[in-house]
């Protein structure tokens, strides 16, 4: 009995991405629909985590602005890129994606160092 519960304590915990994971596996190996792995083995614990708060966030830049030679320096600070690299990154802009998968306060920092250069940015 000690197994089942902790079996089920480890279905609570699941994220969105192993619980997306498992749907594939039962799917692939078992023939069991995602759909219905979904609802079979995690039932709340897949509607809760969906729900669940952002954890990771893309910081992306939006416009270099008018003081682009300082957003490039700024971007080779934080991606630790060269100065061609970073340059080619800030070019791209609006879709230059300077920062993935970091945390809120990382991404607000991120944020705030390029807006005082004079660069435009979002995160998502």
């Amino acid at each position: 009995m000690a197994d089942i519960k902790k079996f089920a304590e480890e279905l609570v915990n699941l994220s969105v991405k192993d619980v997306q994971e498992l749907a594939k596996i039962l799917k692939d190996e078992y023939g069991i629909e995602p759909a219905a792995a979904a609802v079979a083995v995690a039932g709340p614990v897949a509607a809760a985590a969906v729900e669940a708060e952002q954890t990771q966030f893309d910081v992306i830049l939006i416009s270099a602005g008018q003081a682009k030679l300082q957003i490039v320096k700024v971007v080779k600070e934080i991606t630790g890129l060269g100065l061609k690299e970073a340059k080619d990154l800030v070019d791209t802009a609006p879709k230059a994606v300077v920062k993935e998968k970091v945390s809120k306060a990382e991404a607000e920092q991120v944020k705030s160092q390029i807006e005082e250069a004079g660069g435009e940015v979002e995160i998502k």
